[in-house]
Parts: C-alpha cells; sequence; structure tokens
C-alpha cells in the first residue's frame, strides 16, 4: 500500500499483482494519481470500486461497508460444509489438541488453504480470529509444512 498525506487529506494505492484500488478523501490526489500511473502505464478506470480481493464494497449516506460474504461461501462450498448447521462450539468441549499423537491428515494443501482463506476473511470478521476452531486450527499450519 502507498499512501499521500497532503493538508490533512489522504489518498492511498492498494497493490495487488496487476490490480490497483485508489482511495481515499484526497479527489484531486486521486485525479493526479491516476493521470500520472496512466502516463507510465496502461491504466482501465473501472470507477467506483464495488468488488476487490473478495472484499466486496458497499456505499450508502451513511459511510461504505467492507463485506466478504460471497468469499466466506466460497469456503463454506469448497469445504463441502455449505450444509452443515451453525453451532456455539464446533470442538468438543475439553478437546486437547497435540503434535504428539495421532497422524497427519491426508490432505494437507486443503488443510492449509481453508485455514489461510480464513485467515484472510478476519480482515472483515476480526472476530472469527478469536473463535477457538479457527484460532487452535491455525497454530497447526506452521508445523505440518514440509
Amino acid at each position: 500500500m502507498f499512501s499521500q498525506e497532503c493538508h490533512g487529506k489522504y489518498a492511498h494505492i492498494l497493490v495487488y499483482i496487476d490490480d490497483l484500488l485508489v482511495s481515499g478523501d484526497d479527489e484531486n490526489g486521486i485525479t493526479m494519481i491516476k493521470q500520472a500511473l496512466h502516463t507510465t502505464f496502461t491504466v482501465k478506470d473501472l470507477g467506483l470500486a464495488r468488488f476487490f480481493l473478495g472484499i466486496e464494497i458497499s456505499r450508502s449516506s451513511t459511510g461504505t461497508l467492507l463485506n466478504q460474504r460471497k468469499y466466506a461461501l466460497d469456503i463454506l462450498k469448497d469445504a463441502g460444509l455449505t450444509r452443515l448447521k451453525p453451532t456455539r462450539f464446533p470442538l468438543p468441549k475439553g478437546l486437547k489438541l497435540t503434535f504428539e499423537i495421532g497422524e497427519l491428515m491426508p490432505n494437507l494443501e486443503a488443510y492449509r488453504g481453508v485455514i489461510g482463506r480464513l485467515l484472510y476473511l478476519t480482515i472483515t470478521r476480526p472476530n472469527i480470529s478469536y473463535v477457538f476452531s479457527v484460532n487452535c486450527c491455525g497454530r497447526f499450519v506452521c508445523l505440518i509444512i514440509k
């Protein structure tokens, strides 16, 4: 991310590979950034962002809402969990996970992928990083990397 501050007004550029999101409260600064980018690169201005890197952006008169509903539903669909019912306690009470006992999962890539996606989901849902199952499973990811 690149930021510019001028007289208390801000402009930001979020960069992901070949996608850019220009944002801020300085309309003149944003226009100047877009013109400078366009003189150096081939840039296509798509107007106001509605979706960026799995994050839906909704605007109203009261502010801007960031939402990852579709991203969360895609995680559930890819993991085959769309038909399950929500539960208050996704892991049994008193469960003790250990590194010494048990077998590794047969598909470690899928496990790491789901945990990584859940952690990315915390951008708009920071509360799930404190959910025991996500937190606990995330701690085991680093030890199963080969």
